[in-house]
């Protein structure tokens, strides 16, 4: 990816089996054990005895858990531990094949460690930097053999996480790349070649996402709890992000903020405030016992309730009895939300435009029931009487006497004024009246109506009867007592709700599509591969899909008409949707529906 800055031939590196660990902090020394583990012989460097203690003490430790659960043999584990030994000067770094340093993200100290790397290294040692903010070429470029320094960015921790980026700067020798990534093939790693810009691939992408998670939280638009419900159930994250935020250090997640704003000049990445304020106030998450959330102890994962925790039983205000609810529409969603209210025990009226139309979403709705009575999810019995109390309408009038409606109609505006007015015609005095959208004002809808007070948006996510969560979207009209009927029919079908204001992309698509588009302007600048991106986000960041993956599944038009709701509500320039996603959007690439995306699909 990259090339040496003169064309003299480098001698072939040295296999890289004796390799020194400069700083050993959690990462360092999981970073050690992935070597000896691997078989490599290890020299551990730290600034004291103390702090090396520390270490081979962790080290000691983690061997041991990974010998109870089965992962090492006792032989293995002492075979990896005698292949260690530690050092509080780079001196004993002198025979080492590679030097991996790992110390903080400071300018001056990692500087200062590879001049003196410089000294006592061989001439064809490998000096690798382990930041993950940094610019490695202003780090190379400090070095005596700049062609020799590289990016050897792991994740933490660092023995479970597969992930290792692998930073090319406009200095390295591609031989340097090719020893480097060769290791972390043999250490069982996942190896992404990657140049050099703040936070590479998966930080780049991941700290942006935090960011806005935190400046969305100092809003006080959503809660701490339901930011991270949603992005956990709405998106299948291992975590939510102010919890990650937590984890990270919000000290090292605005370090690494301020490189990406740095680079980037965009207001994305431009450190929230409240990262700031809870760094000043020493307050950086799990390591110091409180960050966005409290904990037990410094250090300790388990969470303690705080001032900011929500009161137990949820809201205080009475909710309107809803024993009916009609559904509006005849397509996947609307048939979704009927199946998760019948399971539920409600009786259901699905009316669409025609009466065909309805039933033919009420027998989607059968082969749904049939695929979890295959697969023992459910009983013949009780698939039939799920089925029994849906009934299928070609008119709007037969919601009469439902105590809620829910449309789920196309995401067109005008299309839902328009039936929103019919449903206020239609629907009895104190019925709740529901949208699904996910991008549109709720606002909007409610004005259409002579009740504004009784509408709500109730946002599913797809598959309905399989997601967990839904967005429960108050307007500056909506009721307290209509707010307390959602929430507990919400709670009724088995769903997670989560708060949040009229204002576009809600929680999940104000947090997720920014993520998705700074990943197609990462492909757009030529700086990774798709393939390399999502294997980055799914290794590196836990994602259960990679970006592509996901606008692929999603539909590229739709992403792309999120992205625009988006820019034109918040008006930031970085929201503005990169031209690629237009371009194939415009080329009628719309991903796994047309057949090609961002790639190309089998067509059925």
């Amino acid at each position: 990816m990259a090339a040496p800055l003169s064309d003299t031939p480098l001698s072939p590196p040295s296999p890289l089996k004796t390799i020194a660990v400069v700083g050993l902090g959690t990462m360092g020394t999981g970073i050690t054990e992935v070597l000896a583990t691997a078989g490599r012989e290890v020299i551990g460097i730290d600034i004291s005895e103390d702090r090396t203690a520390r270490a081979l003490a962790a080290l000691q430790a983690a061997t041991a858990r990974s010998v109870e659960r089965g992962r090492l043999t006792a032989g293995e584990r002492a075979g990896a531990l005698a292949r260690v030994r530690t050092a509080t000067d780079l001196g004993a770094a002198a025979d080492a094949d590679l030097v991996i340093e790992v110390a903080p993200e400071s300018y001056e100290i990692k500087q200062r460690i590879l001049t003196g790397l410089d000294a006592v290294v061989r001439p064809e040692t490998i000096l690798a930097t382990g930041t993950n903010a940094l610019s490695v070429t202003r780090l190379a470029a400090g070095s005596a053999r700049p062609e020799r320094v590289l990016g050897l960015h792991f994740f933490n921790p660092a023995p479970a996480m597969r992930l290792v980026e692998v930073v090319s700067s406009v200095l390295t020798a591609p031989q340097a790349v090719a020893a480097v990534t060769g290791l972390a093939i043999e250490l069982g790693k996942e190896p992404v070649a990657v140049g050099d810009r703040p936070g590479f691939v998966a930080d780049g992408l991941l700290f942006g996402y935090l960011n806005q998670a935190a400046a969305m939280y100092e809003s006080r638009y959503a809660s701490r709890e339901d930011i991270d419900a949603a992005m956990r159930l709405g998106c299948g994250l291992p975590m939510g992000p102010l919890a990650l935020l937590d984890l990270i250090g919000i000290d090292t997640a605005r370090t690494v903020l301020e490189a990406l704003y740095a680079e980037s000049r965009d207001r994305l990445h431009a450190p929230a405030p409240i990262l700031g304020q809870l760094s000043e106030a020493g307050l950086t998450g799990r390591k110091a016992g409180r960050g966005f959330y409290t904990y037990e102890a410094p250090g300790s994962g388990t969470v303690v309730p705080d001032a900011p925790a929500p009161a137990a039983g949820g809201p205080s205000a009475g909710g309107r009895e809803v024993r009916s609810v009609g559904v509006a529409g005849s397509g996947t969603m609307a048939s979704g939300i009927a199946e998760v209210f019948a399971k539920a025990g409600f009786q259901v009226v699905l009316a669409a435009r025609s009466e065909e139309k309805a039933r033919t979403a009420k027998a989607r709705i059968g082969t749904s029931l049939a695929r979890s009575v295959d697969k023992g999810r459910l009983t013949a019995e009780a698939a039939a009487g799920v089925l029994e109390r849906i009934v299928p309408a070609g008119s709007y009038d037969a919601f009469a006497d439902v105590d809620l409606a829910v449309e789920a109609v196309a995401e067109d505006l005008e299309v839902k004024r328009r039936l929103f007015a019919a449903l206020d015609k239609v629907c009895k005095p104190g019925a709740v009246l529901a949208t699904t959208t996910s991008s549109l004002p709720v606002i909007a809808c409610a004005r259409a109506t002579s009740r504004p007070q009784d509408v709500i948006g109730m946002h599913f996510f797809n598959p309905a009867p399989a997601m967990k969560l839904v967005e429960v979207v108050r307007t500056v009209l909506t009721s307290d007592e209509v707010h307390a009927t959602v929430r507990a029919v919400c709670a009724r079908t088995g769903k997670h709700a989560v708060d949040c204001g009229d204002r576009a992309g809600f929680i999940v698509n104000a947090l997720l599509f920014p993520y998705l588009n700074n990943a197609v302007k990462m492909v757009q600048e030529h700086y990774a591969s798709p393939d390399d991106i999502d294997a980055a986000m799914k290794l590196g960041g836990g994602y259960p899909m990679g970006p592509f993956e996901l606008l692929d599944v999603v539909g590229l038009d739709v992403s792309l008409a999120i992205e625009k709701v988006l820019h034109r509500e918040f008006r930031d320039p970085g929201l503005a949707p990169a031209p690629l996603l237009e371009h194939l959007v415009a080329a009628g690439c719309l991903g796994r529906k047309t057949g090609r995306g961002f790639r190309e699909y089998a067509r059925r």
